[in-house]
């Protein structure tokens, strides 16, 4: 998969925070309702669709690995021995829903949805995309950036045991466990209205994870140059969002903030040709997002889900890097108000940075 489509990936997986939505309209609740029950009842025991003489080769190999992982997330990494990941749902659609992000045209705020289990959240999202684009329609019309991502994992946070999905299959091997490792880590341990921490504390523990699971495969390293490029990319799209938000605060007039608006996007590409072919040259995988039209809502995934992953390896490292020492500060840190949790996170990560030196 593209690296670009790794970095948006992982703001989809939290897509149903979706569940008893406390400011939902009936309508939106029962389509939710309607598309989780679907899940439920079209799901089989990977056991069984491993068995099945019916079933494609690759396929077999592909869900043989997801349950190999799946062990290994409970017995090496400490994280919950559940049937989550253990059943497997074949869609008729590439993505299991699709998040809709919203912002003011003039603004890199975004419109967020509150839900009674998994706290305030950037995106809504819809089991069909038909629903997911009128949504967006609507928001549009109303003067609203809106930006739709299809996504192919989401967590209920425990709440069902949540399937492998057919729209995950063509992830590669990395992808697949890692994934795994990701949703299980909400599963341990979740805070309410806190993206940045529980984002960046699962993807710690799916980056480290992976780690770990490779070694144990006698795998050597990843290749760094896709992540690499990757945390290149990300920075170059928030310098861009971090200008806009500076900008909008000028107290323009709404025509110049048009104007502006397009200017720094303009900008945002010309670096971003620069930075290509300066550090990556030949390498357009990144080319056809930034040749997209771009708003401020398209912007919203980048940089929500890691920014705290840093501070997460340094707690694991004073934890002499046993999983359950360092889950036990981790949650001592969620019991902290957000205030007192972020400035001890910020400790953390300027001690992860001095120690890199």
């Amino acid at each position: 998969m593209p690296p670009i489509l790794r970095t948006l990936r992982p703001v989809a997986l939290m897509a149903l925070g979706l569940l008893l939505s406390a400011c939902s309209t009936v309508s939106y609740y029962a389509h939710v309702a309607k598309g989780q029950g679907e899940l439920l009842v079209h799901r089989r025991e990977v056991a069984s669709v491993i068995k099945d003489p019916a079933t494609d080769p690759a396929l077999r190999q592909r869900l043989a690995l997801s349950q190999q992982a799946r062990q290994f997330a409970s017995s090496h990494l400490g994280l919950p021995d559940n049937r989550s990941y253990t059943s497997y749902v074949k869609l008729d659609r590439p993505y299991v829903v699709w998040n809709v992000f919203a912002t003011p045209r003039y603004s890199v705020v975004p419109v967020t949805h509150c839900f009674l289990f998994a706290g305030c959240v950037a995106y809504r999202g819809y089991f069909s995309h038909d629903r997911a684009t009128a949504e967006a329609a609507r928001l549009q019309a109303s003067g609203d950036d809106v930006y739709v991502g299809g996504v192919p994992a989401y967590s209920t946070l425990g709440w069902f045991a949540d399937p492998i999905l057919s729209s995950m299959m063509h992830w590669d091997d990395d992808e697949l466990a890692s994934t795994i490792f990701h949703e299980l880590a909400h599963q341990l341990i979740y805070v309410k209205d806190d993206s940045a921490f529980n984002e960046s504390f699962a993807t710690f523990v799916q980056e480290e994870g992976l780690r770990q699971w490779r070694l144990s495969r006698g795998l050597g390293p990843q290749d760094d140059r896709a992540k690499a490029m990757d945390d290149g990319f990300t920075h170059l799209v928030l310098d861009l969002r971090d200008r806009l938000k500076a900008f909008y605060a000028s107290g323009a007039d709404e025509q110049a903030l048009a104007v502006g608006k397009q200017r720094e996007i303009a900008d945002f590409r010309a670096r971003y040709a620069q930075w290509r072919d300066s550090q990556w040259p030949g390498d357009h995988r990144y080319d056809a997002w930034v040749a997209s039209p771009i708003n401020n809502a398209r912007l919203l995934p980048f940089g929500l889900y890691d920014h705290w992953t840093p501070a997460f390896a340094a707690l694991y490292a004073q934890a002499e890097r046993q999983w359950p020492a360092f889950y036990a500060s981790v949650r001592q840190l969620a019991r902290l108000p957000q205030a007192q949790r972020d400035q001890a996170l910020q400790r953390w990560l300027d001690s992860g940075v001095a120690n890199s030196l």
